[in-house]
């Protein structure tokens, strides 16, 4: 059964097998909205996300379930490393199906847990599906959120949250399929039930605010979305009996909000999150969600388990997006110290170049010339002025391009 007690035991039994991570106060968030705001860092849990704190739970209270040939899952990155680090620690095999378009460093980082990958399926509904299968082989399954004892593992974030603080008045989580908020909304209803707790999904992937709103589980179509830990076709049976009793809300973000929420958690905050880490954020800084005025709000950062092309891009993106970014072309003589005198002109006016392309050879190339091609970080729009208007004035002539 999953209960406050049920939780509480669990968190007994994994002392020491996973961390207690961190709830910080944002002194930045918590000025600009009028009430004090907290991340729980997940991302700074074992294997990088809360995801370890099921799978290890499920394998100790199912040990004795647990044969030669192992265990068996199916998840695209973060489930999978948490079964194959609880696997590695309770000294029994791991098999891993992951889907086909998995990322590299993920594959990798399940190998290094001691995790045996198979690559299997297009999406990770497909990869279940050969799990299951593999299951009937002799194998303990243990799946991402569909299971009481995953739920309950994944329900002792919230009793630490009440340890460091003990009256919160809204929780935000990420939900996909819905094992963490279930086992979150299970322990904060039993600890304190005025806490509202509020659920956050990509809008690319509605499932579990289409299945909120119509109080039964629907099936959505899926569509790309970077927070792909919470891309889930269809919220859990299990998930979806205790959301419906404690959740209060489910709210959907766009990805260009999830995007800037990465960005604002790796400047301001200093610290890495997924896309379905920052969605709690992204609910915030987009007005989805209004906290009450001088409330204590906690933002669930799930996990930081992010590809580094995928955030290169979003930092690009981010920056482009907030007028932080200049792309320009510049023509100038073909003669020594002429490039490092632009260079020079750049560094007065506080521009920092992040990429150049320095080309003699481009078509219908006038003699003795060159073209520069820069890409600048700035201030913002202001700043771009100054430096638009520095090299005019300087007898630069610019084109400004994507």
């Amino acid at each position: 059964m999953i209960s406050l007690k049920a939780i509480q035991e669990a968190k007994a039994l994994l002392a020491g097998r996973v961390a207690h991570t961190p709830l910080l106060r944002s002194t930045t968030l918590s000025q600009r909205y009028g009430l004090d705001v907290f991340l729980k860092l997940e991302n700074q849990q074992r294997t990088g996300s809360f995801k370890i704190r099921g799978a290890m739970y499920k394998l100790l209270a199912r040990r004795a379930e647990i044969g030669p040939q192992g265990v068996v899952a199916a998840s695209a990155g973060n489930h999978a490393q948490g079964v194959a680090r609880a696997a590695g620690q309770a000294g029994t095999p791991a098999l891993l199906v992951m889907p086909e378009h998995s990322s590299i460093s993920k594959q990798e980082a399940v190998r290094a847990y001691g995790g045996q990958v198979l690559l299997a399926g297009a999406t990770v509904e497909e990869s279940l599906k050969r799990a299951k299968a593999l299951a009937k082989e002799g194998r303990l399954f243990v799946h991402p959120f569909d299971d009481p004892d995953v739920v309950i593992g994944q329900g002792t974030m919230a009793l630490e949250i009440f340890e460091d603080l003990p009256d919160p008045d809204l929780i935000l989580a990420p939900i996909g399929g819905g094992g963490l908020i279930a086992g979150l909304a299970v322990a904060a209803h039993g600890l304190r039930p005025e806490t509202r707790v509020v659920g956050v999904q990509a809008q690319a992937c509605p499932s579990a605010q289409a299945a909120h709103q119509a109080d039964r589980r629907v099936t959505v179509p899926l569509a790309p979305t970077i927070a792909d830990g919470i891309h889930v076709r269809q919220v859990g049976r299990v998930p979806f009996e205790i959301i419906r009793r404690h959740v209060h809300d489910v709210v959907v973000v766009k990805e260009d909000e999830i995007a800037r929420a990465i960005l604002f958690l790796l400047e301001r905050m200093k610290t890495l999150a997924e896309g379905a880490g920052a969605v709690t954020l992204a609910a915030l800084l987009s007005g989805v969600v209004r906290p009450p005025s001088g409330g204590k709000v906690v933002l669930v950062i799930s996990g930081g388990n992010l590809d580094s092309p995928l955030l290169g891009r979003i930092i690009g993106q981010g920056l482009k997006n907030r007028s932080r970014l200049m792309r320009l072309r510049v023509l100038l003589e073909d003669r020594p110290g002429f490039l490092a005198e632009l260079l020079v002109l750049l560094a007065r006016l506080q521009a920092n170049v992040l990429e150049i392309q320095h080309d003699r050879h481009f078509r219908n190339a006038p003699l003795h010339a060159a073209r520069v091609d820069l890409e600048l970080e700035t201030r913002g729009p202001e700043h771009i002025e100054e430096i638009r208007s520095g090299l005019t004035q300087a007898g630069y002539v610019i084109e400004e391009t994507e």
